[in-house]
């Protein structure tokens, strides 16, 4: 496995953090059905297969970051012999939890640690402030970061229709850790 550096970003990244590949290729996503009863609501979900693979764009512009990076309480880039791998943002909510708002990792390096570095990164980062949990905002179609979500222990805490620009449902997963 490659040896990954995490630092925070500089100025100098942006551009090249722009042009990463943020979008993904994905075959399966989560049907929502909902249930209404006089005292009851429930809303369920079941991962399908799509008919054929789908590219999942990323709900935000990457341009976005260009104006939003020094606003974040954390950027983090990953590189790999010096080269920009991945990124992560998050925000800190009233110093108790953060909420990791950007997690993109380069085609070519994924499934090689990125997001795993950057992530576990992030935790060491909030542990040393004092802070022990976390929320990770996925789309519900992005099969490999849930996948990445709950294989690192990160737990289902809910969703949210419409969350993203693009109107996507976001599924909510958190972690708490010490």
């Amino acid at each position: 496995m490659p040896s990954i550096d995490i630092r925070p970003a500089v100025s100098n990244d942006i551009p090249a953090l722009i042009q990463l590949t943020h979008s993904s290729e994905t075959a399966h996503t989560w049907q929502m059905n909902n249930y209404y009863e006089e005292g009851q609501i429930q809303a369920s979900f079941r991962r399908i297969r799509m008919p054929r693979p789908f590219t999942l764009e990323y709900p935000r512009p990457p341009a976005a970051i260009l104006d939003c990076w020094t606003r974040k309480d954390l950027f983090l880039v990953a590189r790999i012999e010096n080269q920009r791998s991945g990124y992560l943002t998050l925000e800190i909510n009233d110093r108790q939890s953060a909420r990791i708002t950007d997690l993109v990792v380069d085609e070519p390096f994924r499934r090689q640690g990125v997001a795993t570095a950057l992530l576990l990164s992030a935790q060491d980062w909030l542990r040393a402030i004092g802070i022990y949990r976390i929320l990770l905002e996925l789309p519900i179609k992005n099969e490999a970061a849930i996948a990445l979500a709950e294989k690192l222990g990160y737990v289902y805490s809910g969703f949210m229709d419409g969350f993203f620009g693009n109107r996507e449902i976001a599924f909510f997963y958190s972690y708490t850790f010490r």
